[in-house]
Parts: C-alpha cells; structure tokens; sequence
C-alpha cells in the first residue's frame, strides 16, 4: 500500500449520492465508485468535503464507507481507501477505529475542529489518531473552512512515524511551498507521498519540481475534489505528465489553464464556494451518474447563473470531459 502510495495515483473525492427525499441513494452510490475504478482511479477518498461532512450528523458515515469499502472490493485490483476523519481527538479517534475496522488504509486528518490548538496540541491529537491509522494529512483551505497551519506544524508532523502522505490544498502558493519545505527538512521526508489537493492548480502542481538546496520534491498525485468529475481524462493527464521527458509541451500548459478556468465553475468561485458540492453533482447529473443534485442541507445549490457557466466550459472544452465514457458504461456501474 505504502509503495503504491508513494508511486503516486488519480484519487478522486467521492461525492454523497442522495435521493429526491435525501436518503442514502446506494444504487448509484455504487454506481459512482464503480465509474472511479473504471476510469483508473487508484484510490478514493470516502467521508471528505466532497462527500460533505455533515454525513456524520445524518447518521451516514458509517454506510457510506461500508458501501465504498464493499463496491471497491469487486476491482481486479483493490483501490488504496482513505476515509475522511473530523473532530476532537475523541470523535477523530472513533472515526479512526471505524475505518480501521472496514478496511480503509489510511485517514485524512481535517483539523478544522481545532481553530484555536496550537501545535503542539495539533501535534499531540495528530500523533495520538496516527496510533489507530497511518495518517495522510490534510491542509484545507479556509475558504471552506480549514485553518492556518505553520511550517513549523507541517516539519513536526512529517516527522510522526504514522504519517504517509500529505494532501496540499490551502489554494496559496505561499502555504503549498510551506508544505513541501517542512516535508524537506526533515530526515524521513523522502517517505512522505505528497498529493496535490490545489484544485485551482492541478497540472501546474503536478509539473513542478521543488529544489530546496539538494533535496528536490514532487507531487506524485492528486487528491481532488475536481477528480470527482471527468476521472477518465484525470487519469490519462497524471499518465501524460508521468510521462514526460523534459519540459512541458505548450499545449499542456494551455491545458492546464483551462482545467482551472473550468474548475472556477464547478467549484463556484464566484460565490466564494457555494456552489462547489452541487456544481460537482450537476455534472455527474447530467452523465446520468446521479439522479439530482440535492446536498443534505436543502439550501445548498446551484449559485445563479452557474449552471449558464457549466454550459459555457462543457461547450469550450469538450477535450476536458469523459462523457462518451460514462455513456458506455453507465448502465453496468448502475446495475
């Protein structure tokens, strides 16, 4: 798992398939699961953002990892499963054990729940959840309603024996370099999996090499919420770009801009994020994946004008999207 892991892979965010009454949809929850497998994904992160936190609330977490856990169990190859871990230490402990339980490999650590800790507190609930499951760290922008972690944090935190991989998504240049000098400092930095989770700099993330006096780093993959649409053509653009020898072909610069002109859309940046979990579901809608696009909290939709933007991008880069793909294989997944 930990080879596989540093290897670096396409790991989509899963998304929260519901009913019109806003229950568990598992038909094509399953469905959704097996789309990602089929498309190349490597692995799914079950219980995150995408699937909105508010499933431990509805009383979800536990059936939609089981559902994830199960569907993913029928793949030629077992996916790497990462499960979404929130809270104080006492529920971040419980989530824990329960992924453990089911199978999942390791936890993406949210420290939202702890705005106010100061590192060393963050370090003590981090070391004592790392005793249940190999951690895979979480910076999540602020915007959606991460906090501010130092480098100091980040240095200390790579040093835990339990920590495997690192998700980078501050959405901030400062913050990412931040990231990947504290991995760089330390002695067993090099065992660290770094994943882009910068939805608004996907390829860009996964070109770059970072040079910090002799040690140099690189995302190996991507954690992305971004992934949860379009997986097919995700993972053709991690093959391209682990294939490339030398500098990056124009075109694949062109690319990248118009994967965060359409990632702007999906994620609604015009409403400061509103719109990011349904502008996801509307196009999974659309290819027929999901049946709407109802969030658990019925207030939460489509921004105006946002499904006018969708259009706009489905119609300007038609080379960005998987729909023939999904055509095919829909009825199979939805079985």
């Amino acid at each position: 798992m930990h080879a596989r892991l540093r290897d670096g892979c396409v790991i989509p965010a899963h998304p929260l398939a519901l009913t019109t009454a806003r229950t568990l949809d598992e038909r094509r929850q399953r469905a959704l699961t097996r789309y990602y497998l089929a498309a190349g994904a490597g692995g799914l992160a079950v219980g995150v953002h995408t699937t909105q936190f508010a499933i431990r609330e509805a009383g979800l977490l536990q059936p939609v990892l089981e559902l994830a856990a199960e569907t993913a169990s029928e793949a030629d190859e077992r996916p790497l499963l990462i499960a979404g871990i929130c809270g104080d230490t006492k529920q971040a402990l419980a989530e824990a054990g329960m992924a453990k339980n089911q199978g999942y490999d390791l936890g993406l650590l949210s420290l939202a729940a702890l705005p106010d800790a100061t590192d060393d507190e963050l370090i003590n609930h981090c070391r004592a959840v790392g005793e249940v499951i190999p951690l895979f760290g979480f910076y999540l922008q602020p915007a959606v309603g991460g906090r501010s972690l130092t480098r100091s944090f980040w240095r200390r935190f790579a040093e835990l024996p339990a920590a495997a991989a690192i998700k980078v998504a501050p959405f901030d240049r400062y913050k990412t370099i931040d990231v990947m000098r504290a991995v760089a400092e330390v002695d067993r930095g090099k065992e660290i999996a770094l994943y882009t989770g910068n939805d608004d700099n996907i390829v860009l993330d996964l070109l770059s090499e970072y040079q910090f006096g002799e040690v140099r780093l690189r995302f190996v993959g991507g954690l992305l919420g971004h992934w949860a649409v379009w997986t097919r053509k995700a993972v053709e653009l991690h093959q391209e770009i682990r294939s490339l020898q030398g500098a990056a072909p124009t075109q694949l610069l062109a690319r990248a801009q118009q994967i965060t002109d359409a990632n702007a859309v999906l994620f609604d940046v015009d409403h400061a994020f509103a719109g990011c979990i349904p502008g996801i579901h509307e196009v999974l809608r659309r290819q027929g994946l999901l049946e709407n696009i109802a969030c658990l909290d019925p207030l939460e939709t489509l921004s105006a004008g946002q499904a006018q933007e969708l259009d706009r991008i489905q119609h300007s880069y038609p080379h960005l999207n998987d729909d023939v793909f999904v055509a095919e294989h829909r009825d199979e997944w939805l079985r």
